[in-house]
């Protein structure tokens, strides 16, 4: 019974082991998985990071055909161009990592936990089939001992009663012998009981040797050994978690690298001087302003200089009599009387006959907002032009080499196919090489026709050893008929939705006016000047704000004089009334000239 007991407890003992150990297989998986997710979620932020950073980095790409593209032949924006593309590249990186530890960490992870719980579940089968095995041997032996102990008691009782039956005179001999008879019966049971019960012990005894000493043992040192496989994993893992950092460092310290490189190019002085020659404009400086003695009953002149032209305006108004300059005005001025009378003369006959026709918008139909100018760049400042003209020229020269070394290599194969027919018909390539002599001849009448403008700005440009004259009267009248019709469609650039620049077509102004301007005046501005007479009226096809100085405010479709036509700067002079003149932009009117000067021409 002791022996029993103490079975029935390592049993008890063993149950609570395997739930022990079930337990803590249990969550070692849990640990893995949650090392796997803890992977995953840093991967998923690696790969939202590095979409970030790429983002960031594309935002501030500079724009194609934009001033942003323009500002690059800076250091300092090529510096941070070339932070935004190491930037980019440092997002790379981290993709890299993201990719890594996707492919290294969690995707091996869910193959092993996959494999961990397949053996896990294997054991923990392996050890409970054992227990039911030695659970049953138990049962069946405690059977055949409870059998025996019932056949020995059913013995004893058996051979008490043949005693009696024996003992006693009155019974019969046949009873005696029947008694006697089942009393054998009883102990030959008895005997087999014992036999059986002997038999079950010595199986038991030994199917529980093997169950703890190998069964067991075996299925504690394969879990043993799971378990620290298990751990194994999760630490080589976790050294695979740092080294993928670490593979990636040296890519991004090139990238730091880089961007310190970049910022250490940007050179102050180099960018300075990119914008004074990309706004040297080539104009004349000012020259002294001359000595005026004062004599009795002589008015001296009001002369202003260039340096001060905000003062012509009150100047004009300080005037005996109050009357008021009909000479040039100054168009860069800002204009303080932003609101001019609207008084209006009485106008001619012929006004109702202009009323009634329409505008004509030929050259309106080629406007194109932003664009790029004349093809002479006339628009330019001398100096600008220069450098303009001069880069067009490098590029239609590369293109007629390009174009000859493509003849060239076209006539060799020409002369192949003539001495070996078999390879070619040499007829074939002759379009080819015609059309390749068109192509040169054109290219070499654009880049005769650019010289020639080149020629022209070059014979312009002001010398550094001549001295300086007085730039005074920019819009006296000049002899330039034959180019004011080309020169008003070169205003293509305004746009009346609102992309007209005032500043820009006045410097175009005053641009036009140099090249164009033999010789400079001794004087700005002449007080004493006649009005100029009248030469023909205009339509204000669109509404005008005249900001600056030198400029009229129009209304659509406000009939004005017109006593000054354009010169080839894109501006025309009109008169509303005796007081009121100044100029507006030759696109933005409708011009009708006398017949007796010039002929008729129409602008819009």
């Amino acid at each position: 019974m002791e022996s029993g007991r103490a079975t029935l407890l390592k049993e008890q003992q063993l149950k609570d082991q395997f739930d022990n150990l079930e337990k803590h297989t249990q969550s070692g998986i849990e640990f893995v998985e949650r090392y796997s997710k803890f992977v995953k979620e840093r991967s998923d932020i690696e790969i939202s990071y590095a979409k970030q950073i790429r983002n960031l980095s594309k935002k501030y790409q500079p724009k194609k055909n934009s001033r942003e593209e323009e500002e690059n032949k800076y250091t300092s924006c090529r510096a941070f161009l070339s932070t935004l593309n190491e930037l980019n590249d440092y997002a790379g990186q981290h993709e890299v990592i993201a990719e890594n530890l996707t492919s290294q960490i969690i995707t091996e992870l869910s193959r092993y936990l996959t494999e961990l719980k397949a053996e896990r579940k294997s054991h923990f089968h392996d050890g409970r089939k054992a227990q039911q095995q030695i659970e049953s041997l138990w049962k069946q032996l405690e059977s055949s001992k409870r059998r025996f102990e019932r056949d020995c008691k059913e013995a004893d009782r058996a051979q008490q009663y043949f005693e009696r039956m024996d003992a006693d005179i009155n019974v019969t001999k046949a009873d005696v012998e029947k008694a006697r008879q089942q009393a054998q019966m009883r102990h030959q049971i008895a005997a087999d009981s014992k036999t059986e019960y002997s038999n079950y012990l010595t199986k038991f005894n030994q199917e529980q040797n093997e169950h703890y000493y190998t069964l067991i043992p075996n299925i504690f040192q394969k879990l043993q050994e799971m378990e620290e496989r298990r751990i194994e994993r999760v630490g080589v893992s976790m050294k695979t978690y740092a080294e993928v950092d670490r593979e990636v460092l040296p890519i991004v310290g090139k990238c730091l690298d880089g961007m310190t490189k970049a910022a250490e190019s940007i050179e102050p002085k180099t960018d300075s001087k990119q914008v004074v020659e990309s706004y040297k404009s080539g104009f004349e400086p000012p020259g002294d302003v001359e000595f005026e003695d004062y004599g009795p009953g002589q008015t001296m002149k009001r002369t202003v200089s260039e340096t001060s032209l905000s003062n012509s305006r009150g100047e004009a108004k300080e005037r005996p009599g109050g009357g008021k300059s009909k000479g040039k005005l100054w168009p860069f001025i800002k204009n303080k009387n932003k609101s001019p009378k609207q008084n209006k003369e009485p106008l001619s006959n012929r006004f109702n006959e202009f009323m009634a026709s329409k505008p004509k918008m030929t050259c309106l139909r080629s406007l194109r907002r932003g664009g790029s100018g004349p093809e002479d760049f006339s628009h330019l400042p001398p100096e600008q032009r220069r450098k303009k003209l001069q880069a067009k020229i490098d590029d239609i020269n590369k293109d007629i080499q390009k174009e000859m070394d493509q003849k060239d290599a076209l006539t060799k194969m020409k002369g192949v196919y003539e001495k070996n027919p078999q390879m070619g018909d040499p007829a074939s390539v002759d379009p080819r090489l015609v059309e390749m002599a068109m192509n040169i001849e054109k290219l070499q009448s654009e880049v005769q026709k650019f010289e020639g403008w080149l020629a022209e700005v070059e014979g312009r440009l002001p010398s550094r050893s001549d001295p300086p004259r007085r730039q005074s009267g920019l819009y006296e009248s000049q002899n330039s008929n034959s180019t004011m019709v080309d020169n008003n469609c070169a205003q293509d650039r305004e746009s009346p939705d609102g992309s007209y620049t005032e500043e820009q077509s006045s410097e175009t102004q005053v641009k036009v006016a140099i090249a164009n301007t033999p010789e400079f005046d001794d004087e700005f501005d002449d007080g004493d000047e006649e009005t100029l007479p009248t030469i023909g009226t205009c339509k204000a096809v669109y509404s005008f704000e005249g900001h600056n100085e030198g400029t009229i405010s129009v209304t659509e479709g406000e009939l004005l004089f017109v006593i000054e036509q354009d010169k080839g700067d894109g501006w025309t002079r009109v008169r509303r009334n005796v007081e009121e003149e100044g100029y507006v932009p030759t696109s933005y009117v409708e011009v009708f000239l006398e017949t007796n000067t010039k002929g008729a021409m129409t602008y819009i």
